[in-house]
């Protein structure tokens, strides 16, 4: 079975870095960088199983999806041969594309 190629577009590693920087600020870069770690090991499943996600409830879209690990909600655009990255946010937040979040790679 191919695997699929996990790219991430500029808002997400936008997130991940606004993610570290908190938990940093409030004294605890331990647990941001251990959140961190496990967000990419549950990502990379998407390299054998990219749409194990379910479809992101605000935009019903079989190519957009979403991976949850509380408290956060990784979301993906699948595509053949590729995952792309798009949000990685709080899972109380609702999603809100802007532009280029979902152009391809």
């Amino acid at each position: 079975m191919p695997r699929a190629t996990i790219r991430f577009a500029e808002s997400a590693v936008s997130d991940l870095e606004e993610l570290r920087k908190w938990y940093a600020e409030q004294g605890v870069l331990d647990v941001g960088d251990r959140l961190i770690e496990e967000i990419f090991e549950r990502l990379e499943a998407l390299r054998t199983h990219p749409d194990m996600g379910r479809i992101v409830p605000e935009f019903g879209q079989r190519f957009l999806r979403e991976l949850i690990h509380p408290p956060f909600r990784m979301v993906y655009r699948s595509e053949p041969g590729y995952v792309r990255i798009v949000r990685i946010w709080r899972s109380e937040r609702l999603l809100r594309l802007t532009a280029g979040d979902d152009s391809p790679p």
